[in-house]
This record gives C-alpha cells, structure tokens and sequence, in this order.
C-alpha cells in the first residue's frame, strides 16, 4: 500500500477555482440562526466559503489560515462581493488565539486537538463554538486522511467540549463522508 501523504494546500489553493467549492458547510448554514452576531472567527479558513458566507449575513469576520494563496483568494473574492474580511496567515500549531474576543468560533475540516482549549478561551461569555472535520470512520473509504491522528475518534469532539452547553452534536456517515459535528456554547 502506497503511504498517504499529507496535501500540499499551497498546490490545491493555486489551482484555479476554489477546491473546496463556494458554498459554505451545510451544518453551517443550518446553524445560522443560532449564532449570536458579532465577531467571528474561522480557522483554517482556506479559501473563505465559511467566512465570506458569515460576512454576507452580518458577522464581522477574522479568518485564519497558514496559505497565503488561499487567504489571497479569500481576500479577493471578499472584495468581488463588497465584503470586509480581516485576515491573517499563520500557523496554527505555533499561533495563539486571542482570548475571549470572538462571538463565534468556527473550524471546519481541520483538526488540530492542541487548538481545543484556545478555541474555547477565544470565545466572549455566551459565545458559539461550531466545529465539523472527518471521524475514524472515513477510513472505510478511499478519501479523505489515512493517518488516524488527523480522524476523531468515537464521541471525541463532544468529550473535547462537553464542560460547554452542547446544543447539538452528532456523527453521521453519509455517502462516502464520515463527520462529526457538534455547536455548543459558552457559559453567558
């Protein structure tokens, strides 16, 4: 068996289009109406899906993201669209999220289990923490990661936040993804 190396974003992000599309995560757009408005963060922001759709509803937006080339493209389809988008390129593993300065906390399809506790930190009292990546479970299948340390383990990112007001969680396989999903808040 050939070893799974780790994607090069810099690559993927220099292509043209958006590799990870345009639109932003279902849970997301699912979960709107639930968030309190204000400021929000998105690590691992890649090309902006979920930071420009936060911008269009309201949020003022800081997005995260170790590609120059992906911010550049956040950047720029922020501008095509009239929309503020503070950005920053970092990385995340030596970066230290400010603390308590963000309504919404968002991470999708990045997991980095040493973040865990700076995201929560980084949100206000009553604060929302809306986080979606692969499970164990998408081994079965022949995409997404091979390694196991960058899949969560059963019921991992629920015990990860349980001390926070889970308002929704759940892992669900459907077509060839395996996800969890979980939105919980900060104590007000």
């Amino acid at each position: 068996m050939k070893p799974h190396r780790q994607p090069n974003w810099e690559e993927r992000y220099a292509q043209p289009g958006c590799c990870c599309g345009r639109e932003p995560v279902d849970f997301l757009r699912e979960h709107l109406d639930e968030l309190p408005r204000g400021a929000a963060l998105d690590l691992a922001m890649g090309e902006g899906r979920n930071a420009l759709f936060l911008a269009q509803h309201g949020f003022s937006v800081t997005g995260i993201d170790n590609s120059p080339t992906g911010v550049a493209k956040a950047e720029a389809r922020a501008r095509e669209q009239g929309l503020r988008l503070k950005t920053i390129v970092a990385d995340l593993e030596s970066y230290a999220l400010p603390v308590e300065e963000f309504d919404v906390v968002l991470c999708c399809y990045y997991l980095q289990r040493s973040l865990f506790p700076q995201m929560e930190h980084a949100l206000k009292q009553g604060g929302a923490l809306l986080v979606q990546t692969l499970t164990v479970e998408q081994l079965q299948f022949s995409t997404g990661p091979r390694n196991r340390e960058h899949l969560l383990e059963p019921n991992e990112l629920y015990r990860a936040f349980r001390h926070l007001r889970v308002a929704y969680y759940r892992e669900v396989v459907r077509g060839e993804r395996a996800v969890a999903s979980l939105l919980a808040y900060r104590a007000p």
